[in-house]
C-alpha cells in the first residue's frame, strides 16, 4: 500500500511546523505529503520554502474554504490510502502504521479514523466515552472522537482532524461544495463519511490511532468559542443538508421532527429552548430562531439538489 497525507493550511506557520515534525517521526514513512496553501498566504509559503522533507508537494489554491483544498489535495494525490489531517495536529509516531494495518487486515474497510486528543489551555481532555461517531435513528449526532476509548469499532462518522480513506472507496466522490462557510465549513466530514458509507463501505474508529490536537485560530466567521450568527446558521445548514442527503425517507421524517421539537443543547429545538431559557434567557431564544432558519436553509439546499 502507498499512503498520501493531505494537509490544508492557512496562516498557521507554527502549528504547521509542529505537524510536519510529527509526520517526520512516523514509524511508517508516508509515500507522499501534500500541503494545500492559499496563494495569498505568503508567510506559510516562505516557511515551506525552507522545509526539507522527502516526498513533499506544495499545491497552491485560489478558492477559500477547506472543501476546495481537500478536493484539490485528493485530486493531486496518488496513494492507495488517503490520509486527511489538520495543520494544528501532531500525530503520534505509530499513527500511519496503525492506520495501514487496519486496511491490510480488512478489505471491507473504506475509512479509518481515530482519536484527536484535544488540548484545552495546555491540558489534554481525557478519554471517557465509548459511544463515538454515531448517528441515532432519529438523527441525533454523537461525535466524541476526541474522548473515545475502548477497542476499534465500526462508526457512522469520522472526524476531519484524523481520518483516512481507501482510494477505491472514495473514487468518484468529492467533498460537497454545497456546504456553507468561507473557511472551516463545519460538518464537511459528516457528509463525506456518509457518502462513503452509502457506497457500501465500512468506517472504523480506533482510539489508538491518535493525533494531538491544539485548536488554532481560525480566520473566518467561525471563531470556535465566540458565538457568530452566520457561523451558527452555516453549521446547522450543513448538518441538516448532509443528513437529509444520505438517510432513508423514514429517517428524514424522524430527524426533522426531532430537530424541530427537541434538538440538541448546541442547536436547540422547542423543548431544548424551554429547558435552557432560565439559564441563557435571550440567547436560547436567539439560538432556536437561528437553528430553525439553518434547518430551513438545509432543507431547501437538499430539495434543490434533487432537481
Amino acid at each position: 500500500m502507498t499512503i498520501s497525507i493531505i494537509i490544508p493550511t492557512y496562516k498557521r506557520v507554527e502549528a504547521l511546523h509542529k505537524c510536519l515534525e510529527g509526520i517526520r517521526c512516523q514509524t511508517r514513512v508516508p509515500d507522499e505529503i501534500i500541503i494545500i496553501v492559499r496563494n495569498t498566504d505568503h508567510q506559510t509559503l516562505q516557511h515551506l520554502s525552507l522545509v526539507k522533507m522527502a516526498n513533499t508537494k506544495i499545491v497552491l489554491i485560489e478558492k477559500t474554504g477547506v472543501i476546495a483544498a481537500l478536493n484539490q489535495g485528493i485530486q493531486r494525490s496518488n496513494g492507495s490510502i488517503v490520509v486527511l489531517t489538520d495543520d494544528d495536529t501532531v500525530p503520534h509516531a505509530d499513527w500511519l502504521e496503525l492506520l495501514e494495518r487496519h486496511y491490510m487486515l480488512n478489505p471491507d474497510i473504506g475509512g479509518v479514523g481515530g482519536r484527536d486528543i484535544v488540548h484545552s489551555r495546555g491540558v489534554p481532555i481525557p478519554a471517557g466515552k465509548s459511544q463515538v461517531g454515531i448517528i441515532k435513528p432519529y438523527g441525533r449526532i454523537i461525535g466524541n472522537h476526541h474522548i473515545g476509548l475502548g477497542n476499534a469499532r465500526e462508526v457512522d462518522i469520522l472526524k476531519g482532524a484524523n481520518m483516512s480513506f481507501r482510494r477505491e472507496a472514495i473514487q468518484g466522490l468529492r467533498f460537497d461544495e454545497k456546504l456553507k462557510g468561507t473557511g472551516a465549513q463545519v460538518h464537511n466530514e459528516l457528509e463525506f463519511s456518509l457518502a462513503v458509507k452509502s457506497k457500501g463501505w465500512k468506517l472504523l474508529y480506533d482510539p489508538k490511532v491518535r493525533v494531538d490536537h491544539y485548536p488554532a485560530e481560525r480566520f473566518d466567521e467561525d471563531q470556535r468559542n465566540n458565538f457568530n450568527e452566520t457561523a451558527f446558521i452555516n453549521a446547522v445548514h450543513n448538518e441538516t443538508y448532509s443528513v437529509l442527503k444520505h438517510v432513508t425517507t423514514i429517517n428524514r421524517v424522524l430527524y426533522l421532527c426531532w430537530v424541530v421539537t427537541v434538538g440538541s443543547k448546541a442547536t436547540p429545538g422547542v423543548a431544548q429552548c424551554i429547558r435552557l431559557l432560565p439559564f441563557q434567557k435571550g440567547i436560547a431564544l436567539k439560538k432556536v430562531r437561528l437553528a430553525l432558519k439553518g434547518r430551513w436553509d438545509g432543507w431547501r439546499t437538499w430539495r434543490e439538489s434533487l432537481e
